[in-house]
């Protein structure tokens, strides 16, 4: 959902370029509730019991920069041992929502205006490879298996709610589903691997819509809703970053939505693919449709992160982020939250504990496993995402994309 209706296609403006941060990483070598929040300042108007984990090997990131225009390259300085977001020049001012990250020097990125990017020299050029003719869609999220195979998603009411496959880095695009149902909009999409995925609706008839592939995206249908949880009046998914419906990095059959816009911000787990789902309670504010969980991110099927708060720029979001160690059967606030709204998180690979969130107003870090966060950085980003080899990406408002570049 994008909070409001009306802001089903947009989101958020902030400032440019990669702020003086002490960043400590251990690394080891909106739609109704799924409406898109609008920026106002934007020109593109567009949504346990823990036990705390240990952080291992460690590296200081330190990014002191001159803040740059969206299109201008950021070189980092630091020492030979740091790291730092590194804006990369993208050539357009569209907004990217949709990320994902293949390895340090793959990634694709989609975005407005049917926008899709696709990079393979970490980020130093990137080729325009959007669908012919889909230039009215809103893409929101981007799966991809390998720098040539990738499935998009865009969302909206009935038609507009479409996903689209490429076999060919974007040379060439095939539409695999368009949604006939004018009560259904599409939020995000999932694969747990290579052949099996999810896409997410908000509710029609009073249950999360669910549609599914097992020919890695060539094919869908809707999932039987009779192994669904009813939803709560208002509720819905946010399609702010992509992160709404998400599997644990590990892969394996488990598979997570979060929701907001309700009385209660809640998240459901599947742990069949989809067929039969559980509910759970989270402790992040909701009671508005402009509130609640936006995304998750787990780094196996026990430990999971939340983000989430209210959209709207100037919005206290207290409580906005929280953890789970038992795959999301219940969920603690963090002991200190990030200071603002946040849409989007990632695990680092290889460094149990660490991972990131990221939103209009910066980039905190946790290194335990999401009881305590600090913002490192203050630029704009929507989402976030890491691939296995460490490759870290973040994309955003007018163009802005940048890759967690290491010196």
């Amino acid at each position: 959902m994008t909070p409001v209706r009306t802001m089903r296609t947009t989101r958020r403006t902030m400032t440019a370029g990669l702020v003086g941060a002490a960043l400590a990483l251990s690394l080891a070598a909106p739609a109704r509730a799924g409406e898109t929040p609008t920026a106002p300042a934007t020109p593109e108007t567009a949504t346990a019991s823990v036990t705390p984990a240990t952080a291992t090997a460690s590296v200081t990131l330190t990014a002191s920069v001159t803040p740059a225009t969206p299109m201008t390259p950021v070189t980092a300085t630091a020492p030979a041992s740091s790291a730092g977001w590194q804006l990369t020049p993208t050539g357009t001012d569209v907004r990217f929502r949709g990320l994902a990250a293949v390895d340090r020097r793959t990634a694709w990125a989609a975005g407005s205006r049917g926008t899709v990017l696709r990079t393979t020299d970490a980020g130093r050029t990137w080729r325009n490879v959007s669908p012919p003719g889909g230039e009215g869609l809103e893409l929101r999220d981007v799966e991809a298996f390998d720098a040539r195979r990738a499935v998009v998603l865009a969302i909206g009411e009935g038609e507009a709610s479409r996903l689209l496959r490429t076999e060919d880095g974007g040379a060439t695009w095939t539409e695999t589903f368009r949604n006939t149902d004018p009560r259904a909009f599409y939020d995000c999409v999932t694969f747990l691997d290579r052949r099996h995925g999810l896409a997410l609706s908000d509710p029609v008839d009073g249950r999360f819509r669910v549609l599914a592939t097992r020919d890695g995206g060539h094919s869908w249908h809707v999932l039987p809703d009779s192994g669904m949880p009813p939803a709560l009046p208002g509720e819905a998914g946010f399609a702010a970053s992509g992160q709404c419906l998400i599997t644990a990095d590990r892969g394996g059959n488990d598979v997570w939505f979060a929701t907001g816009g309700a009385a209660t911000a809640r998240v459901f787990h599947s742990a069949d693919r989809g067929r039969t789902w559980t509910v759970t309670d989270s402790p992040v504010p909701a009671g508005d449709p402009a509130r609640g969980v936006f995304a998750l991110a787990f780094r196996d099927r026990h430990h999971g992160l939340a983000v989430g708060g209210d959209y709207r720029t100037g919005q206290p979001s207290p409580r906005a982020a929280a953890v789970t160690a038992d795959g999301g059967r219940t969920w603690t606030p963090a002991a200190t939250p990030p200071p603002a709204y946040r849409s989007a998180a990632a695990w680092l690979p290889r460094a149990k504990g660490a991972a990131l969130a990221v939103g209009p107003t910066g980039t905190d870090l946790t290194r335990d496993g999401g009881r305590t966060w600090r913002t490192v950085d203050t630029g704009s980003y929507d989402t976030v995402d890491c691939a296995p080899d460490g490759g870290c990406w973040a994309s955003g408002e007018k163009g802005r994309v940048a890759r967690l570049a290491r010196h």
